[in-house]
């Protein structure tokens, strides 16, 4: 027991000492790094002491330096002001001397001028003294004249005229007469020369235009295929086209019929593809049909090209150029109207140049005098009007505007260019052969019937067929039933009754047909 308590005590006694040394060294530890901490301190300021002073010192430096610069600059920079202001003094005065040289130049100048003036005032006196003096010697003279004559000048003059009016006025009509039978004689005589040389020069040829196109076919088995399954063939080509296709005994070959020639083409043209290709049903026609119409639009483009190349007509719109090409299609009188055309640019330019006037002007307007009637199925109106309006729109000169108003006599011809194209109009219609009134009558009837029935609501677009003893109308179905088709084939009926002189009877033929269109995808 006591042997325990001794070695408790020992080692609470090494306990205690321990901890007793680990505290003193624990206080003589934070005394040593005190020390260490306040000898860094110390350094530390001392160091930034030195930072300071030496930033101190080196922005003095900067700054001496700085100054030294600016005043350099400031130096250098007041001697160039001072040299500039220099300079500029210099200039300043070279112009005050030669403003000064130029006020002493025009000093001598006004005294010269003032020296001259007075001479010229005197001499300007002494002239109007001895005119003065001129005029007295007149008068006496003038009066000396009056007593030896017994007239005053008035009546002395009065007397002079009377005589000599009485001994001109009968070799003045008597002149006047013979001159003006001279220029008639003479004009009537180069008349007969001008349009001689111009028919000689321009004998074009004038081919009849024919209300009839003939189609060739390689077999007569063909026609039943155009004519098609219960006609539906044939009876769509007539619908898009307007032609009506005669289809009779003549062997290989079908007749197209119809007024207007440029119908009749496209049906021609889409025949003759229908025909090549084989396939001849609804929907391939129109194909073709589409087809035709835009290959006769490249045909009337290349028309008017060739009009214009052939009467050397240059700086046309290319609109102009397109309705010149569309009177390929239309006839006047059973005379092709673009044919008529040229021949009537080359009178007039060939009479213009025999007169010594603008030929290319005459040309021109002989080319567009009856450009009118390109449009005359589509505007109302005379083809005269017409025309002017459309040269106006497409900005050609007033005379050919004028021109193309007085070819028919509607307006008096101004210039002379417009009486070219009135006789050449009128040479190039009125030689033997070159017209047919009967032709132009039957052509108007036909158009006058396809306008009645294209007037009604209701009708999409209608085709005088048969020489005009049938019409075929469209009808639009969305407008008119069943019902109503009788009622609008009986009115057209009695206006045509009413508003046509016709032979024989005109079938009214109304067709309505929907057509539903779907795409699958």
């Amino acid at each position: 027991m006591p042997t325990a308590t001794v070695v408790i005590a020992a080692v609470i006694a090494f306990v205690v000492g321990a901890a007793i040394s680990g505290f003193i060294l624990f206080k003589l530890g934070i005394s040593y790094r005190k020390q260490q901490a306040e000898s860094a301190i110390g350094s530390a300021e001392a160091e930034a002491k030195r930072i300071v002073e030496d930033a101190a010192k080196e922005a003095e430096n900067k700054k001496k330096i700085a100054l030294v610069e600016a005043k350099d600059e400031i130096h250098k920079s007041r001697s160039e002001l001072d040299r500039e202001i220099k300079d500029r003094r210099s200039e300043i005065s070279r112009q005050e001397r030669r403003i000064q040289q130029k006020e002493e130049n025009l000093d001598k100048k006004t005294d010269n001028l003032e020296k001259k003036e007075e001479v010229l005032h005197n001499k300007i006196k002494a002239a109007e003294e001895r005119l003065a003096e001129a005029e007295n010697v007149k008068q006496a003279q003038l009066q000396r004249l009056e007593e030896i004559s017994g007239y005053t000048m008035d009546q002395a003059k009065e007397h002079l005229m009377s005589m000599l009016e009485n001994e001109l006025s009968h070799d003045k009509a008597v002149m006047i007469q013979n001159y003006e039978q001279q220029v008639k004689d003479e004009a009537e005589e180069k008349a007969r020369d001008l349009i001689s040389l111009a028919i000689a020069k321009c004998s074009a040829d004038q081919v009849s235009e024919t209300a009839v196109s003939v189609v060739p076919l390689p077999n007569d088995d063909m026609k039943g295929r155009i004519i098609g399954r219960e006609g539906r063939n044939i009876r769509t080509l007539e619908t898009l086209t307007g032609v009506d296709l005669i289809i009779d005994d003549t062997p290989e070959a079908i007749t197209l019929s119809c007024f207007d020639p440029a119908r009749r083409e496209v049906a021609r043209i889409a025949l003759e593809k229908l025909i090549a290709d084989g396939r001849i049903h609804p929907t391939r026609i129109e194909e073709m049909v589409d087809k035709a119409k835009r290959e006769v639009e490249h045909k009337i483009k290349q028309e008017g090209e060739r009009a214009v190349l052939e009467t050397n007509v240059h700086g046309l719109n290319h609109e102009l150029i397109k309705l010149i090409g569309r009177l390929r299609y239309r006839t006047s009188y059973r005379q092709n109207v673009l044919n008529h055309s040229i021949e009537v640019a080359h009178l007039a330019g060939i009479m213009a140049s025999e007169l010594g006037v603008d030929a290319n002007l005459a040309r021109r307007a002989g080319l567009l005098h009856d450009i009118g009637k390109a449009l005359s199925y589509e505007i109302e109106g005379s083809h005269v009007q017409i025309g002017v309006d459309v040269c106006r729109k497409y900005k050609e000169s007033p005379e050919v505007i004028h021109a193309i108003e007085a070819h028919h006599g509607d307006v008096e011809s101004k210039t002379v260019v417009a009486c070219l194209v009135q006789a050449a109009d009128a040479i190039s219609a009125a030689r033997p052969g070159a017209r047919s009134e009967n032709y132009e009558n039957y052509i108007k009837r036909l158009q006058k019937l396809e306008e009645i029935c294209s007037s009604y609501d209701g009708v999409e677009k209608s085709y005088a067929i048969q020489a005009g003893r049938e019409v075929r109308v469209m009808i639009v179905p969305e407008k008119v039933n069943d019902e109503q088709m009788v009622i609008v084939a009986r009115e057209i009926a009695k206006r045509i009754e009413n508003e046509m002189d016709y032979p024989g009877q005109i079938k009214i033929n109304l067709t309505r047909e929907s057509r539903v269109i779907e795409y699958a995808k």
